[in-house]
């Protein structure tokens, strides 16, 4: 027969072209005379089960039943009865012979004896299947005999599928019948093809065709019988081959074996109905009581539920592996879709799911949980937040930008702290997959305003948040947000483990800042807390101290180098990556005391810094004195408190508020280290370096003529000054320094400050310097270092100038 269904399959039968699904290869065993295959939708290549069975002509009774049998599975409909989906009836020719063949497409099932050697279960294990096997088979019966008012007439273990979800179900329904068990006046069979019924299987009053005894009898007598012959199969493991083996009940077990022998009872009245049968003791076990009360999941109250999903994780633990996953995860996972079960039942599901290979992850959970996200249960998104670092992997860029950061983000601002500071630690899963759109425009909005939230812990675990996160942002928002997240928020919080976090984050993140941001903006906070009040903060900040000077050393070993070789190879030596993720803000607090477990990363480095001229290299070389003075008090103007040396800075004062104009929260926070960041000149490269620590001898004339009273200034002097003073003529009548005014400059060197605005009431523009020969590069307008008060540019420009003969 199967040799017959290739050849029409291989398309020498015209009409099967017709039929939508794919045959593909068959199971070793069916039912009767019907062949099970396996096969596919051609639509949507979805799996589906084809069973076929083929006559010789149109009037061969297996076709005559295997039509009843078609039309009692395309009407009666129960969960445990196979699902129908298609049927066809073809006449195909083989040699000039006609052949006709019944095809039914069902949900995709495989023969319960296949399954059984398949899954391999043994023991209680075993036991437990079985029994959640039999009280389905049970169930659809009494369907069949109570309420339907029908007799199967033929239950076997042929008779029972297994779907993939490894429920069983009842087929061959070729034999089935009604039972007209209440009139009387009918006469001759009742059921008509109790002919295909092996002998094996028939009861006594069936075997000897007596119609009266059956129509007298209940009408689950014969199909409780064919109970019996199905639970001998199922725990002997082999075919019933006759009905004497019916008394051999070694292998059944104790507690259903009084429920077996009234299934077979010799009196067809006093044979056990399956409506009882499922009453058994046999089935009270924890995988049927499991599986049951999902089922009914709906109708449980709240604290039967929490109570039920709280206990499953472990309990799953204790049931058969496949049926958990195969069974189980499916209804637990539609019960959390549709909100018919409690927040503790995400754990289970969890737990399950980590059962499954990433692949059969990503198709049976994961969407669950995807469409948990949209979900307004606190709770739910509570454990999901949780329980996030156990299936963030498996969420694709696309689903995390789109589907679950948007809800996630409604956390970010919720009332509750504890939501809140889930959602900030979520983000160290999720951010990696985030676009740079979404980081940008929507995640630094909600982390700058987490900076400054009312708890210590929510402010300090986003400082670390954002050291882990640098390296998935871009080197423009690295730029403008971390050294002001860190410096000027972070490392003034009140929160001693917040001020600690800080330091962290800022070493963990060395190689994001160049040279001059290191020694500029980062040192100089940093080593205000080496006098913090807290120890451990005082312990890190003297180990970033140590990191960043070590920064500082090797860069100017490079530019030594540099300098030697003719200015090639300027950049600092950069170790490969960060240091490893900072730990939340929680190892802070039971750590206090161990600075070793938080020390910042021993290498020392930074991003390599390319010059635009030579100066760069010299002011680096230049020793702090003066210059280095004025500099800072330049750079830090906006934020002169910190940088007082001589007197403590109170961390309570500086709470910095959020911007409502900026972009992402950190812009108001840039002072004019940032502001000349679109040339990546910082504001530094026309700096030229003091050639000299020695004031010139004009200058100590000017400093001698300060230290004596003027009586009356000397005019003839006048003419010594040059014409290019930007000071007009008419005012040298009432400029009381204009006498000892130098002459312009023999050398012309570029001068780094150069003033925008000529105050007339300023008393020191008499002695400015003249104007270059050559047009000194000019600083870009703004909040950059050209804005900044005169007083620093006196000094530069004094100290450049030459002498003069007329002093």
């Amino acid at each position: 027969m199967f040799k017959f269904l290739k050849e029409v399959v291989g398309g020498s039968g015209a009409g099967l072209k017709d039929l939508p699904y794919n045959i593909g290869e068959p199971y070793s065993c069916a039912w009767g005379s019907w062949l099970h295959c396996r096969g596919t939708s051609k639509d949507d290549g979805s799996a589906v089960s084809i069973f076929s069975l083929s006559g010789s002509s149109a009037q061969d009774g297996h076709l005559a039943a295997g039509r009843n049998g078609v039309k009692r599975l395309r009407t009666v409909r129960h969960p445990n009865v196979l699902s129908f989906l298609h049927s066809a009836e073809i006449e195909t020719y083989d040699a000039g012979t006609p052949k006709v063949t019944i095809y039914i497409v069902t949900e995709p099932v495989m023969p319960l004896s296949d399954k059984i050697k398949e899954l391999g279960l043994k023991g209680t294990q075993r036991d437990e299947y079985y029994a959640w096997g039999l009280h389905q088979i049970a169930k659809a019966v009494s369907f069949l005999n109570n309420d339907c008012k029908l007799v199967h007439g033929n239950v076997c273990l042929a008779s029972v599928v297994v779907t993939q979800t490894l429920d069983w179900k009842l087929h061959a329904l070729d034999v089935l019948s009604e039972f007209d068990g209440s009139n009387d006046a009918a006469s001759g069979q009742m059921l008509q093809y109790a002919w295909l019924v092996g002998t094996q299987y028939k009861p006594m009053e069936l075997a000897k065709s007596d119609w009266a005894a059956i129509k007298k009898s209940p009408p689950w007598a014969i199909d409780s019988w064919g109970m019996g012959c199905l639970i001998y199969e199922l725990f002997s493991g082999t075919k019933l081959a006759k009905t004497e083996e019916l008394r051999n009940t070694v292998s059944i077990p104790k507690s259903l074996l009084p429920d077996y022998q009234r299934l077979l009872s010799s009196m067809p009245s006093r044979r056990l109905n399956t409506s009882k049968l499922i009453e058994s003791e046999y089935f009270q076990n924890k995988l049927v009581d499991t599986i049951h009360f999902m089922e009914i999941l709906s109708l449980k109250d709240s604290v039967e539920k929490d109570t039920f999903f709280r206990k499953l994780p472990t309990l799953a633990e204790q049931l058969p592996r496949q049926i958990v996953l195969k069974k189980l995860l499916p209804v637990l996972a539609s019960s959390l879709e549709f909100g018919s079960a409690a927040a503790p039942a995400l754990t289970a599901l969890l737990k399950m799911g980590s059962w499954l290979s990433d692949e059969e992850f990503r198709v049976k959970v994961l969407p669950s949980i995807v469409k948990l996200f949209a979900s307004n249960d606190r709770a739910i998104r509570v454990g999901l937040l949780q329980h996030i670092d156990q299936y963030g992997e498996s969420l694709s860029p696309q689903m995390v930008d789109e589907q679950v950061y948007p809800h996630v983000a409604t956390g970010f601002s919720d009332t509750s702290a504890f939501l809140r500071e889930l959602t900030l630690k979520s983000m160290l899963v999720l951010s990696p997959k985030l676009s740079q759109r979404t980081i940008s425009g929507s995640l630094l909005k909600h982390l700058s305003k987490l900076q400054v939230d009312e708890e210590a812990a929510i402010r300090t675990n986003t400082t670390i948040l954002l050291g882990n996160i640098a390296t998935h942002l871009n080197e423009g928002t690295r730029k403008r947000v971390l050294i002001n997240a860190f410096t000027v928020r972070a490392l003034r919080d009140t929160f001693p483990p917040a001020r600690g976090a800080g330091i962290m984050a800022l070493c963990a993140t060395s190689s994001y800042y160049d040279i001059t941001e290191v020694a500029t903006r980062i040192l100089p906070n940093v080593v205000v807390l080496t006098i913090d009040p807290d120890s451990d903060v005082r312990t890190k900040a003297f180990q970033a101290v140590d990191q960043f000077l070590q920064i500082a050393k090797q860069y100017y070993e490079k530019t030594n180098a540099a300098d030697t070789t003719g200015g090639a190879g300027m950049g600092i030596s950069s170790n490969p990556g960060n240091a490893s993720l900072l730990g939340w803000a929680m190892s802070s607090l039971t750590l206090k005391g161990k600075p070793s477990d938080h020390a910042p990363v021993a290498s020392a480095s930074s991003s390599a810094l390319t010059p635009s001229s030579s100066n760069a290299s010299s002011a680096v070389d230049t020793p702090s004195t003066a210059p280095v003075r004025v500099s800072s008090t330049t750079d830090f103007a906006e934020h002169p408190a910190p940088f007082r040396v001589s007197s403590t800075p109170d961390f309570a004062e500086h709470h910095v508020p959020t911007s409502p104009t900026s972009t992402d929260g950190w812009g108001e926070l840039e002072n004019g280290i940032d502001g000349e960041h679109e040339n990546d000149k910082d504001g530094w490269d026309d700096l030229e370096p003091l050639e000299e620590t020695k004031p010139t001898p004009a200058l100590a004339n000017i400093q001698a003529a300060q230290r004596r009273p003027v009586s009356q200034p000397v005019r003839q002097a006048s003419s010594l000054q040059p014409k290019s003073t930007p000071r007009s003529s008419k005012d040298e009548d009432d400029d009381l320094w204009g006498a000892i005014a130098a002459p312009a400059p023999k050398t012309a060197k570029a001068i780094n400050f150069k003033p925008n605005v000529t105050d007339d009431n300023d008393p020191w523009a008499a002695i400015a310097a003249p104007a270059p020969t050559t047009k000194a590069k000019p600083l870009s307008a703004g909040r950059g270092r050209g804005a900044k008060p005169a007083a620093p540019k006196l000094g530069a420009q004094r100290i450049n100038r030459t002498s003069s003969s007329g002093v």
